[in-house]
C-alpha cells in the first residue's frame, strides 16, 4: 500500500498529512461529516509504509486518513482506537503528540 504525505503549516506548528493513496481525490459524506480528499490539502508525495513511519516521529501534529494511514497511527501508539472518526467507513484521526 502507498500513502500520500504532505507537510502543512497549521496554527500550532507543522502538520503531517498522511492519506491512503487509493482514496485520494474522492469525497466521503455522512450526515454533517465530510472528507473531501480532492482538496489541495491532501496532495503530496507518495511514500511506502516504512517511509511514513520514519517521518511520523518528526511531527507533533498528525492528520491521518484511510485504513492504512490510521492503522500506522495506531501501531505507532499515536492514535487511540476509541477516538477514530469514520465517514462512510473511512477512518480519520487527528493527533497532537504530547511531548
Amino acid at each position: 500500500m502507498m500513502f500520500t504525505i504532505s507537510q502543512k503549516q497549521g496554527p500550532h506548528g507543522s502538520v503531517l498529512v498522511v492519506t491512503d493513496s487509493d482514496i485520494l481525490g474522492k469525497t466521503f459524506e455522512e450526515g454533517k461529516l465530510q472528507l473531501d480528499l480532492s482538496k489541495e490539502f491532501y496532495k503530496g508525495e507518495e511514500k511506502n509504509k516504512e517511509e511514513v513511519v520514519a517521518v511520523l516521529k518528526k511531527f507533533s501534529h498528525l492528520h491521518l486518513t484511510g485504513k492504512g494511514a490510521v492503522a500506522i497511527g495506531v501501531e505507532q501508539d499515536y492514535v487511540d482506537p476509541q477516538k477514530i472518526l469514520f465517514v462512510q467507513g473511512v477512518p480519520h484521526a487527528e493527533v497532537v503528540v504530547e511531548g
